[in-house]
């Protein structure tokens, strides 16, 4: 927990321009090679019994932090995020294979185009195949790739967010507001609010989590389970079921995905310095490749959707960090640029959606998919 702070406290004083997650791994890895136990985290209970209950459960809480109409609204935006993950996966698994072994690059495309979850699914099922070898190269991506991401976005949006600017004062009596939409009865409000507890909120997501687990094995894993999981918390969220944020409303969220975190960077407890360094060519290579196939794919569909080339690239860029980096950049640069409210309105009602839908596509959908998917390649 203390390294979790320390990389917290880190992103929050540069203003996320060095990653939370580059700084906790730095020091799981500095201490594994020191003084850290090779099993403090089992030793603190994050094993992977832990891991194993955690990830349906948290797949079926992300799925209830999308809205539907948004993702409706937003739908430019996801095409042009999701259109970014087919660049990266493109690049890479042509060029790329072409400079490294063909089981390096399926191990690393899940996690530039994704995050913890998708790492922990890569990571877990090299393992599970005897390639203990490459297990810890997705958590090295999930580790580097925002030291690119972050500052590149933050350029992007302050460009996007100027060019905003001067388009509101060219017309003042533009919309400031993004628009509410009524949202409509759900079934668990009946319920008396004394009997909503956490226990009662965790056995509703776990319910949800085993019946997306056992959908999966009835149909021989032709969805994978955790994209059932995904799924399932979306539907259970809309039919009424499951709160919006179930998870955080339960004051759980928090240690399951610090506890996540944990076990994930144990991974790093098998590398050595040298192991670290041989991959560097690895990482720096696909991130470049990744980054620049989000590029040329933005530049090329930018104007069909009506987009300006910075708004694109910068929606492209979400696949590499997710929420909320998505949202802590954008709110950041906001702050930077506008001058006053009612800028500062006009620019979070035109930037804050797409990049938020942005992200939630590529980072919550769409690399739980392509991980689940590059699997069955080896």
């Amino acid at each position: 927990m203390a390294a979790l702070f320390i990389g917290e406290w880190v992103s929050t004083k540069t203003r996320a321009m060095v990653p939370s997650i580059f700084v906790t791994a730095l020091i799981f890895i500095i201490g594994f090679w020191t003084i850290f136990p090779k099993n403090i985290v089992e030793q603190a209970t994050f094993g992977l019994n832990f891991a194993s209950v955690c990830v349906p459960l948290l797949l079926v809480h992300l799925g209830t932090t999308m809205n539907i109409r948004e993702l409706i609204e937003q739908w430019k935006a996801v095409a042009i995020a999701l259109l970014g993950v087919c660049g990266t996966i493109l690049l890479c698994l042509t060029i790329g294979t072409l400079l490294f072994d063909w089981h390096t690059v399926l191990s690393a495309v899940p996690s530039l185009v994704g995050g913890l979850v998708a790492a922990l699914l890569m990571s877990e099922n090299l393992k599970a195949i005897n390639l203990d070898s490459l297990a810890a190269l997705p958590i090295y991506m999930l580790m580097f790739h925002g030291i690119l991401g972050y500052p590149l976005t933050t350029i992007l949006l302050k460009k996007e967010g100027n060019r905003l600017k001067k388009e509101f004062h060219q017309n003042p009596q533009a919309m400031t507001g993004a628009k509410e939409v009524a949202e409509r009865t759900k079934v668990i409000t009946k319920i008396p609010t004394n009997y909503r507890t956490s226990a009662f909120a965790l056995a509703r997501t776990g319910f949800v989590a085993v019946l997306a687990v056992l959908f999966g094995t009835v149909t021989n894993n032709v969805i994978n389970a955790n994209v059932v999981c995904l799924i399932f918390g979306i539907v259970f969220c809309q039919l009424g079921f499951l709160e919006k944020d179930i998870l955080k409303s339960a004051g759980v969220f928090n240690w399951l995905i610090y506890g996540l975190t944990a076990y994930i960077f144990a991974q790093l407890s098998t590398t050595t310095p040298s192991s670290l360094l041989g991959f560097i060519p690895e990482i720096l290579v696909l991130m470049v490749l990744s980054i620049f196939g989000m590029f040329l794919i933005s530049r090329l569909v930018y104007k069909w959707f009506g987009y300006s080339k910075e708004m694109a690239m910068a929606t492209a860029l979400t696949a590499l960090f997710g929420f909320p980096a998505d949202y802590i950049l954008t709110n950041d640069v906001i702050k930077e640029v506008a001058e006053n409210e009612k800028e500062e309105a006009y620019l979070t009602a035109h930037m804050m959606p797409k990049m938020l839908v942005g992200g939630f596509a590529t980072v919550s959908i769409a690399s739980i998919i392509v991980a689940s998917v590059f699997i069955k390649l080896f």
